[in-house]
């Protein structure tokens, strides 16, 4: 499954020092061209070699932008310019919690699951623009505003689009304009169109790839396995499985259930005609179980304050109060918001901060409001 990608961690991966490289620099002082280009073609031309040399090798990670930038005497926003360009070029592919990593265009091939920007989408979208229309080299391309109501995308996102095809060689500027209105010339159509259909994010692709493999491999009433157990299998961080089996618990494909139960499946992907079984529905949904647990601990909260604080009064800390109920800090957490939108607390920071009492609560009868078993179930033992 998914044999093609790998899961990096970064303990694992080398990282180049700034100190390693001896690429002489480029002179940025006299030029007719934007500084991020220049250091564009510097970037590529390093890489290059040092791919060349064996010096570097395909996924070792950039240094950090910040160092770059103070080697070129630049700023952090220009250097980030450039490397969306030569990412554009197809030499790096940066990576949330990793960092930019080196590539081979000439030996290109995916090694790690990637998500699909809105600058990418924005590409494709004007790269189709381009075609659809019958644009040819030397034509005028519309204002920055115009086109970005033409693709649907923000005006930000569009202008990012425009350099990275500018940078690519697919587009170039007029000098002769002095402001960005139609400044942009079509200098190649020698490019194909990518399906923007198909550029799904990373929760998308994860979500096909999880109905593929519940087809495949388990029946109603199965429990799903592990997020870790899925993270391995699909080469992506638990935090995108989280996602993608979100997505078919919302489509009613998945249940999840509290404690030992775990997340079964109670509908076949791809498959309208099958209905939910009894002994699958019995549960409340775990988001709705959940709020059982929060009642539950803001009662204790609030039975707490009204025997043991005055107005004014600060509460022992979250930690505190988790080693006491056996609850995690999130718990009490929500459990402190929930009471501060009610009135009962007050947070401040500070050296003298915290969470402070404003007001009193009355005692009131725990009401058991959210309960395990789904109610409508429960009304046959009634």
């Amino acid at each position: 499954m998914n044999k093609n990608y790998i899961k990096l961690k970064k303990t694992e991966l080398t990282q180049i020092n700034i100190s390693d490289i001896d690429y002489p620099l480029p002179d940025l002082k006299n030029i007719s061209e934007t500084r991020s280009n220049i250091i564009t073609k510097w970037l590529v031309n390093w890489l290059e070699q040092d791919l060349r040399s064996g010096k570097i090798q395909v996924s070792n990670i950039l240094p950090p932008k910040t160092d770059f930038a103070y080697m070129f005497g630049v700023s952090i926003g220009t250097i980030q310019t450039a490397y969306r360009h030569v990412e554009d070029l197809g030499y790096i592919e940066s990576k949330q919690c990793l960092g930019s990593l080196v590539k081979d265009p000439k030996n290109s091939t995916t090694v790690m699951r990637k998500l699909t920007s809105k600058r990418e989408l924005a590409i494709e979208r004007i790269k189709k623009y381009i075609k659809t229309q019958g644009l040819k080299a030397g034509e005028y391309m519309p204002s920055t505003l115009t086109l970005a109501e033409i693709i649907d995308c923000s005006a930000n996102t569009t202008r990012l689009a425009l350099d990275s095809l500018r940078a690519i060689g697919i587009l170039k500027t007029n000098p002769n304009y002095k402001d960005k209105t139609g400044r942009r010339i079509i200098n190649s159509t020698d490019f194909s169109v990518e399906d923007s259909k198909e550029q799904v994010n990373l929760a998308g692709q994860i979500e096909r790839e999880l109905k593929k493999y519940i087809t495949e491999n388990l029946s109603l009433g199965d429990r799903v396995p592990s997020h870790t157990t899925l993270s391995e299998k699909l080469k992506v961080s638990m935090k995108t499985v989280h996602e993608g089996l979100r997505i078919l618990i919302n489509e009613g494909i998945l249940l999840p259930r509290r404690g030992r139960y775990g997340t079964t499946v109670i509908k076949m992907p791809y498959d309208n005609s099958v209905d939910l079984k009894k002994e699958t529905s019995i549960f409340a949904p775990a988001h709705e179980a959940a709020f059982y647990y929060y009642e539950k601990t803001q009662n204790y909260i609030k039975k707490m304050i009204a025997e043991n604080y005055e107005v004014g009064d600060r509460l022992p800390s979250m930690q505190t109060l988790s080693a006491q109920l056996n609850l995690s800090p999130n718990t009490i957490r929500k459990a402190f918001s929930n009471l501060a939108k009610e009135g009962y607390l007050v947070f401040s920071r500070g050296r003298y901060g915290g969470t402070f009492v404003i007001d009193k609560p009355e005692i009131e009868t725990q009401s058991f409001k959210w309960l395990a078993v789904n109610p409508q179930y429960a009304k046959v033992y009634k």
